[in-house]
């Protein structure tokens, strides 16, 4: 792999193929850019000889360990005259496909996505090398059209995407409630509306969905349009915990410059550390670069509880990336996968024990 690499334009994926179905994604990737606030410590030296390292993740609060290690330059710093160069996206497939075209190298991204891009490739395009974020997952609905769980039935129920994360979990929900549903059309007990976060408060004001199980920030800005909470998707798992956002890396990347995935690593652990030491200013940092990548910041009325709704973690929750996986299968959106080897943590351990933290598990989806 050559050190001096070109900016490369990220390409918009109309579809994405996965096992065992085609997969339709509404999300589109940034061009490639480098931070060129972060300072380079004087005599730093570039890791691996690299001139860049290109990282990606959404313009999400569930994306904030990547946010706010963007804006208070902890990537730069860890990356020393390396260039840390970032590129945001609206959906998974988009980011899987910049990842298996070289376009970034290491990105911040949902489990769904990740256990397609794993199980298309069979087992070779990426890794999921740490963890970021665990809840942060909301069914909000119209209180004038829904009152209670069982209300939900007949309705109109907005998710981000076909087989993201979240359309994952309410199908899987849905199934549970006795509902009937089909998980290509959406059609069924309840319908199913696959609609952009971005334009989902839009459709919740002009009626056209009753309600959305979606992630913050989006979740917020409904209830700031007079949406309720319903449920809170963290009640539905064991100690209120699940992946709601991984760390993946090309497995390419990884094999030809440990080094400077480690140091990604360092930066993420780092920012992990500082958020949860310093959870107003880590919210302030992370809607500052919101509004750089955005043009907008968030209005305190949606970033106060979105905020809250989110706990920040090194670990990966492993064994609820697993389960997450019998979900999709369970809703037909995808074969029963062979996940072993997904998860690469050596990397990660070895930062977190020399930072005299606990090390995490891979639940026996590792390599070797």
């Amino acid at each position: 792999m050559s050190a001096a690499r070109p900016l490369t334009t990220l390409r918009t994926l109309a579809v994405v193929a996965t096992l065992p179905l085609l997969l339709t994604a509404c999300g589109y990737g940034s061009e490639a850019k480098s931070d060129d606030t972060a300072k380079v410590a004087a005599g730093a030296k570039k890791i691996d000889g690299l001139d860049s390292v290109r990282i990606g993740y959404f313009g999400n609060l569930t994306h904030a360990t990547a946010l706010v290690g963007r804006e208070q330059g902890l990537f730069q710093k860890e990356l020393g005259a390396t260039k840390a160069e970032y590129a945001t996206f609206n959906a998974g497939p988009s980011e899987i496909e910049a990842l298996n075209s070289g376009s970034i190298d290491i990105g911040w991204i949902g489990p769904s996505p990740a256990i397609n891009g794993y199980t298309k490739s069979n087992g070779k395009s990426l890794r999921i090398i740490g963890g970021s974020a665990s809840g942060g997952v909301k069914l909000v609905v119209n209180p004038k059209k829904i009152t209670s769980l069982k209300d939900v039935k007949g309705k109109k129920i907005a998710t981000p995407q076909l087989g993201n994360t979240q359309d994952v979990a309410f199908l899987n929900w849905a199934a549970e409630q006795g509902y009937k549903v089909d998980p290509q059309s959406g059609k069924g007990d309840v319908t199913v509306v696959r609609t952009d976060n971005k334009i989902t408060p839009d459709a919740y004001k002009s009626g056209s969905i009753d309600g959305a199980w979606v992630p913050e920030p989006t979740a917020s800005k409904l209830v700031a349009e007079g949406g309720k909470v319903l449920l809170d998707e963290s009640t539905l798992w064991p100690d209120k915990k699940f992946v709601i956002t991984n760390i993946i890396v090309s497995q390419k990347f990884l094999d030809a410059h440990p080094k400077a995935v480690e140091a990604v690593l360092k930066a993420s652990v780092a920012s992990n550390k500082w958020i949860n030491a310093n959870p107003d200013a880590a919210k302030t940092a992370a809607n500052k670069q919101l509004a750089a990548d955005s043009g907008k910041a968030l209005p305190a009325n949606v970033l106060d509880p979105a905020w809250s709704s989110i706990s920040f973690t090194d670990d990966p929750l492993a064994s609820t990336l697993n389960t997450e996986a019998a979900h999709a299968v369970k809703a037909g959106l995808l074969t029963k996968p062979d996940l072993k080897g997904i998860y690469d943590l050596t990397l990660l351990n070895k930062v977190l024990k020399a930072e005299g933290e606990s090390t995490v598990d891979d639940a026996g989806l590792g390599v070797g």
